[in-house]
């Protein structure tokens, strides 16, 4: 499925490839655990931005690439090695189907 092939994707753009699990038994919602993350290889949150989800990014693209192939997801961070966590395990949630909506005319 396309929330799966996200795999693919951090390998070739980031050179990681996350594990995919914890599926939910409904089959809708996923982790994608990374053992290493990058974009924080060089990165410490200061003690008063401690609870700032730093890669945050991820999950901006996430979403937005499976907006592209008609699929709104829920995408966040679930644990994150920056704040202590062993892991970082970013959860996503397939909300719906998204309908195309092209201009009158276009089809």
């Amino acid at each position: 499925s396309a929330l799966c092939s996200n795999s693919v994707a951090f390998k070739m753009y980031l050179g990681i490839t996350p594990s995919v699990t914890n599926w939910s038994p409904a089959g809708d919602e996923l982790s994608l655990i990374l053992e290493s993350n990058p974009l924080v290889d060089f990165v410490e949150l200061p003690d008063n931005h401690s609870s700032l989800v730093y890669s945050n990014l991820l999950c901006g693209v996430l979403r937005g690439a499976l907006e592209m192939v008609q699929m709104a997801v829920d995408v966040k961070f679930a644990q994150d090695t920056l704040r202590g966590d062993n892991v970082t395990e970013i959860r996503m949630k397939f909300i719906k189907r998204m309908e195309e909506n092209l201009p009158a005319g276009d089809e």
